[in-house]
């Protein structure tokens, strides 16, 4: 993407309704990180956005509609993608980086947290995450297929489940066990999907 997106339900780019739909969406993330799902509510997000309440919810329906079209106007929005380094442990190594730090540097991280949170919570939350994620995975896996393009890794190497496996690690220790990620966890678990990448272990057999 070369340009920022229209958010969800606008009714034209640079109108009035766009400008609203993103103060509400933006102002949501807002509320998510600072106050959690369980504190997240229409009134908040209303008086944060400056939109009446009675929009809002007639254009959003509640807590879970606001949420689900603010992790998809997030992902829209950011134009990311993954940072090359000419090699793929070194690329795996900035993903695993960058998952890091958008769950422990402020507001990123407070956001992340309470998105996961959310998503425990609420079906509809879950679904906009996994959708979100699905995105981030599917941007990640371009550095592995860019390996396969220099003869990095095998041919048929599911770019996807390398992706998955190199960041897998920092989710465990950042959300099930709630210890620091270290630079040393970092390069190892980038060091480990590169090296079964390598091997061909990502490779289908069926």
């Amino acid at each position: 993407m070369t340009s920022t997106p229209e958010p969800p339900g606008s009714a034209r780019p640079g109108g009035r309704t766009a400008r609203n739909t993103a103060a509400v969406l933006r102002a949501t993330l807002d509320e998510l990180g600072e106050h959690g799902y369980a504190g997240l509510t229409v009134d908040r997000v209303a008086v944060r956005s400056g939109v009446h309440k009675a929009t809002v919810y007639r254009r959003w329906g509640g807590v879970d509609g606001l949420l689900a079209a603010a992790l998809e106007w997030s992902a829209r929005e950011h134009d990311w993608a993954p940072t090359r380094t000419g090699t793929l442990e070194g690329d795996l190594l900035a993903l695993a980086e960058d998952v890091r730090h958008g769950f422990t540097d402020a507001p990123e991280g407070a956001v992340s947290a309470a998105s996961i949170a959310a998503a425990l919570a609420s079906p509809v939350a879950a679904e906009a995450l996994r959708a979100f994620m699905a995105d981030r995975h599917e941007r990640s896996a371009a550095v592995v297929a860019e390996a396969v393009e220099r003869g990095e890794v095998p041919e048929g190497t599911d770019a996807v489940e390398v992706v998955r496996c190199a960041v897998a690690p920092v989710y465990h220790r950042l959300l099930v066990g709630r210890e620091p990620v270290s630079d040393v966890d970092l390069r190892r678990a980038a060091r480990i999907a590169a090296d079964a990448a390598r091997a061909g272990a990502f490779v289908s057999r069926d």
